[in-house]
């Protein structure tokens, strides 16, 4: 039996052709990079995900704040909003966020505005210090806020203004609520015996 061996041709890639495998590549690999920070949150003890402030919440969140001042806090700042508009309220306003690339955003979002009441950290809340603020803002998920709650009678000083979105906090009694639904805002002032 005599053995031949197939004569196979290769086929060679037209440079337009691998320009797009190499595009459809860098783009998969540069969507991943982006989605990475909003996807993490999910695998954390805690997941906490990005969900921008809704206009209502904004206004439940200044008229929670009326008569106060000095510095807030923000906890979860994400894109910045809450930060920016209490700096326009007058008060010192900084931001404390785990994903880089919202803290990346709020700052730049802040040097554009040329905002000098704001700042944004990156930094874990769990490790965060409360102790100088007097004001303090929370969009938390239901699962954190009896943790938060300690760590809040733990660290802040009697009198401080928190005004907790979303879910209120379990053992406290707010003071007052504004609003209805996901847009419910709870206003408490903690007094430590």
């Amino acid at each position: 039996m005599d053995l031949t061996i197939l004569n196979t041709e290769t086929t060679k890639l037209s440079s337009k052709e691998k320009y797009m495998i190499y595009l459809t590549g860098g783009l998969a690999v540069g969507v991943s990079v982006i989605c990475i920070p909003f996807v993490s949150p999910a695998l954390r003890r805690v997941c906490l995900p990005y969900v921008p402030a809704t206009t209502e919440q904004l206004a439940g969140v200044t008229k929670a704040l009326v008569g106060r001042s000095g510095r807030l806090l923000d906890v979860g700042s994400g894109d910045g909003r809450i930060v920016f508009t209490a700096a326009k309220l007058g008060f010192q306003a900084e931001g404390v966020e785990l994903n880089s690339i919202l803290v990346y955003y709020s700052r730049l979002a802040a040097l554009f505005s040329q905002d000098k009441n704001t700042k944004f950290y990156r930094k874990d809340l769990w490790t965060f210090n409360l102790k100088p603020y007097q004001n303090i803002v929370i969009f938390g998920v239901e699962q954190m806020m009896t943790e938060f709650e300690s760590k809040l009678l733990r660290e802040v000083n009697n009198d401080t203004v928190v005004v907790a979105c979303r879910f209120p906090l379990p053992n406290m009694t707010p003071i007052e609520t504004i609003g209805h639904g996901v847009d419910t805002v709870w206003k408490y002032v903690v007094k430590k015996e």
